[in-house]
C-alpha cells in the first residue's frame, strides 16, 4: 500500500457570493412584503400583518439556508484531479481528472460582474460529471481556468 495522500487545501468562494444571494432574497422578500402590506390596507389589517410575519419568518429560514449552502461549497486542486464539494442536505464530492476536462467556462452575469465574482464551469465528456464553482473572485476564476486548461492539455497529451 502506498503513502496516504495529504489532506488537500480546500478553497471557498468569495464572501461576495453570500452577499449576492442575500441581496437576491431581499429583493424577493421586499416584493412579498409590499404585497402583504397592500393586502393589509385593502382587505384587513390582521391578515396583512400575518402575511408580513410569514414573509419575515420565511426570510430567516432562507437566510439560514443561503448561509449553510455558501459554506458547503469548496474546491481543492490536487496533482491529478480537481475536487469540488457542495451540498447542504446531501453532500456531494466530485473528482474531476484534469485529463478528462474538455473545456472550462468562466461566466458572470451583471450582478456577479458588479461584485467582481464569476463562476467556473468544467465540462467533461460525461454530461453528468460537469461541475461548477460559483462566486470566485474574478482574478481567481481566471487563474483557475488557465491552470485547469494547462493541466488538462498536459495530461490529455500523455494519454
Amino acid at each position: 500500500m502506498g503513502e496516504p495522500r495529504p489532506e488537500p487545501e480546500w478553497r471557498t468562494p468569495s464572501p461576495k457570493l453570500l452577499r449576492l444571494r442575500r441581496l437576491e432574497a431581499l429583493g424577493a422578500a421586499s416584493a412579498l412584503v409590499a404585497g402583504a402590506v397592500a393586502l393589509a390596507v385593502v382587505v384587513e389589517l390582521p391578515a396583512g400583518l400575518a402575511a408580513v410575519a410569514a414573509v419575515l419568518v420565511a426570510g430567516v429560514g432562507v437566510e439560514r439556508f443561503f448561509h449553510r449552502r455558501f459554506h458547503s461549497w469548496a474546491y481543492a486542486e490536487r496533482a491529478d484531479d480537481l475536487l469540488v464539494r457542495r451540498g447542504v442536505m446531501f453532500s456531494r464530492l466530485s473528482v474531476i481528472p484534469y485529463g478528462r476536462m474538455q473545456f472550462i467556462d468562466v461566466t458572470a452575469g451583471p450582478f456577479e460582474r458588479s461584485l467582481g465574482i464569476a463562476t467556473v464551469k468544467m465540462h467533461t465528456a460525461a454530461a453528468a460529471s460537469d461541475a461548477r464553482i460559483p462566486g470566485l473572485e474574478r482574478a481567481e476564476a481566471e487563474r483557475l481556468r488557465d491552470r485547469l486548461a494547462e493541466l488538462g492539455e498536459s495530461q490529455a497529451a500523455g494519454l
